[in-house]
């Protein structure tokens, strides 16, 4: 079985993205080399999920990952390359983490996060915390039902202050 991973940079006081819904505190190692970076984490991913704001910063489909967006409200007519999941969404979700294949990158998207954490559907949280506090923006999770506990299994830090902790959710 697949596993959803949801991994996303977030700030010190909790936000992925700042209140106009920008990455710019982002920062970056200079001890990593960024491209083998991204190229050695895409692997391990064959299945990108997203909410309809992070598919529109990032303007598009995954390159090499089926994928896939929760909106509330997207024309599906709009959107090239990705597939639509909208009432059904949670169901289709259980059916591709139950297919053979890579893990399913749940990438931005609090509201979703919380939502799909909710349904069970989230194996763990991946987080790259940033030594920045935004004051405001889209929060890690949004409208969970009830506590999702959680389980630190790894932790690191880097030169610049990036904090990367790795839970998986305890059911």
């Amino acid at each position: 079985m697949r596993r959803v991973r949801y991994a996303v940079a977030m700030s010190l006081d909790g936000y992925i993205a700042g209140p106009n819904g920008e990455a710019d505190w982002i920062v970056g190692d200079p001890t990593i080399n960024i491209a083998e970076f991204f190229k050695a984490f895409y692997a391990q991913f064959d299945i990108a999920v997203m909410g309809r704001r992070t598919y529109e910063l990032v303007g598009g489909a995954i390159e090499g990952m089926r994928t896939y967006v929760f909106p509330r409200t997207l024309s599906p007519g709009n959107c090239k390359g990705v597939t639509i999941l909208s009432e059904n969404g949670i169901e289709e979700l259980a059916r591709l983490r139950a297919e053979d294949g890579r893990d399913i990158w749940l990438f931005g998207g609090g509201r979703l996060f919380g939502s799909l954490a909710s349904a069970g559907l989230v194996d763990s949280v991946e987080l790259g915390v940033m030594p920045v506090l935004l004051g405001g923006g889209t929060p890690l999770i949004a409208g969970i039902a009830e506590r999702v506990k959680l389980k630190l299994v790894h932790s690191e830090h880097s030169a610049v202050g990036v904090v990367s902790l790795k839970y998986e959710l305890n059911r």
